[in-house]
């Protein structure tokens, strides 16, 4: 490593799916970023299992969700899921925006990190960052590794290193929250006795709780939750929640001894659990306490911290990285723009006005989830009530749009009902053929769909054919006869039925102006 200092276009601080993805938003932009990951090596340790949300549709504009299983269909939308431990029924929607996509960290990352070399991005792996400091014109980051220490100077920095971010501390940004003491997670790979188990359902047979589902269901009882996995290799994956401090105390690690009394406590039985088989790497964790903290603020100066680094908030539902790698995919053709020289007035400052509203709605709906969770006669009235709210369709629908994140709706000049909204997923016809949407969306480039077939779109957008795709196509039952969609995949602007061509020519304009310069 030279020792003089280096400079590169943006520097992401941390290797994960965050700063990945971010890494591949810009490098599709022309931009030249240059990730610094602390560790030496991906790291084994089990984290997520999956991706749920828009962000799902979002991997399929960028062409990534077809890399995990091979196939270049459309994601589908999953029939149920659980809010707080009770059942939604997503069948009964006449349009679900709940799409899944099971896949480890590892494998997410690995995706990610594939991409980000196609793009040229250069990942340095045992870099650490150790302190930053700013001013009008530059960043400027403190780089530890292995040979020793150097300086990497940059026009922006992104922090995408965790919780216990160093770019937020650095930076001054407050992290706003709570934290409490009372809940008890633990987690474990572990073999469940085949007695137990259903040959066919694998569906695990409890005295006194009947057959629980191995699809990591989670089951309340009067003493916690309980959930299990079947996974690949013939192991289970298995979950609990405790209220209350944990009895084998959180000053030594988790064994497979506490993991199966924490089930035997909760269940009310005993499961006799062994150690997984196979060479792993395997779970074994406890997580004492809640913490749910925001960012006050996503933005200081050349300095923007994404993901963790903005949020942390309980793990039910799943939520984690349908936020934070929608704050990449918010930020990254901001930030292109900005650097590019077009980005009008106040773009990037609407990246913490817009992100840090998502982090809001999201810390609200796992902090219910957690309280309707809760053991207690109160806790179970209250979910008996919220279940038979849940007979009604209009009440899945918003809950399903709350999990999703697609309840957010960005603020737009545009009145039409998708302004603001991630775009559906249309079945077009170009002049090419046959195209979704999403396929229009691979390029990373804002797309300016004419579904009408007047000439106003086109006209209006040729002073930003440069950096806006102008696509003509039909669809059955367009939602409106022109639609502007930013690289993100959310509707910067729609025309009204009700509006002339003049009119709706002039708001185009408007919008173009407003997002792209």
């Amino acid at each position: 490593m030279a020792a003089e200092t280096e400079t590169a276009d943006v520097v992401i601080v941390g290797g994960g799916p965050v700063g990945l993805l971010l890494a591949c938003e810009l490098g599709m932009a022309g931009v030249r970023p240059v990730v610094l990951e602390r560790l030496p090596e991906p790291s084994p340790e089990i984290k997520a299992n999956g991706l749920i949300g828009q962000v799902v549709r979002f991997l399929d504009h960028r062409g990534l969700y077809e890399r995990f299983d091979g196939v270049a269909d459309a994601p589908q939308p999953v029939p149920g899921y659980l809010f707080g431990a009770i059942p939604l029924n997503l069948a009964a929607l006449e349009t679900n925006p709940m799409t899944v996509l099971p896949a480890t960290q590892q494998r997410i990352e690995q995706v990610l990190r594939a991409r980000a070399h196609e793009l040229g991005v250069e990942i340095r792996a045992g870099h650490e960052l150790t302190d930053l400091r700013q001013d009008e014109e530059r960043v400027t980051a403190q780089v530890r590794h292995a040979d020793g220490t150097y300086e990497l100077r940059a026009r922006h920095l992104v922090g995408c290193d965790g919780g216990r971010s160093t770019v937020r501390k650095r930076s001054g940004i407050d992290f706003v929250g709570e934290i409490g003491h009372d809940l008890v997670s633990r987690a474990a790979y572990a073999t469940l006795p085949a007695s137990m188990l259903d040959p066919e359902t694998g569906e695990l047979e409890v005295p006194g709780h009947g057959r629980l589902s191995p699809v990591f269901t989670f089951n309340r009882t009067p003493h916690g939750i309980f959930a299990f996995a079947a996974l690949p290799d013939g192991n289970h994956r298995l979950l609990t929640l405790e209220w209350g401090a944990p009895p084998e105390g959180d000053e030594r690690p988790l064994t497979i001894e506490d993991m199966r009394d924490s089930v035997r406590r909760v269940l009310g039985t005993d499961v006799p659990l062994t150690a997984p088989s196979g060479s792993g790497p395997h779970m074994l964790r406890r997580l004492v306490g809640r913490n749910t903290r925001l960012a006050e603020r996503y933005r200081s100066g050349r300095v923007f911290v994404a993901g963790d680094a903005a949020h942390v908030h309980s793990a039910v539902g799943g939520p984690g990285l349908n936020l934070g790698l929608q704050d990449a995919a918010n930020l990254g053709w901001k930030l292109a723009a900005h650097l590019q020289g077009w980005a009008p007035p106040g773009l990037l400052d609407s990246y913490h006005t817009e992100r840090h509203a998502a982090g809001l709605r999201v810390f609200m709906h796992t902090q219910a989830q957690t309280a309707l969770m809760t053991p207690g006669p109160e806790v179970t009235a209250l979910r008996d009530l919220f279940g038979e709210l849940l007979y009604s369709t209009d009440n899945i629908r918003r809950i399903a749009d709350l999990l999703s994140g697609d309840d957010l709706r960005y603020p737009t000049t545009s009145a039409h009902p998708l302004a603001g909204h991630f775009a559906p997923d249309l079945a077009l016809e170009t002049g090419g053929g046959p195209a979704r949407l999403a396929e229009l969306m691979r390029t990373g480039r804002p797309v300016l769909l004419d579904l009408g077939g007047e000439p106003y779109p086109a006209q209006a957008a040729a002073d930003w054919k440069d950096r806006v795709d102008i696509v003509a196509a039909t669809c059955p039952e367009p939602p409106a006869t022109a639609l502007l969609v930013r690289p993100d995949g959310y509707v910067a602007w729609a025309a009204n039925p009700d509006e002339t061509s003049d009119e709706a020519r002039d708001g185009l304009r408007r919008a173009l102006a407003g997002w792209f310069g």
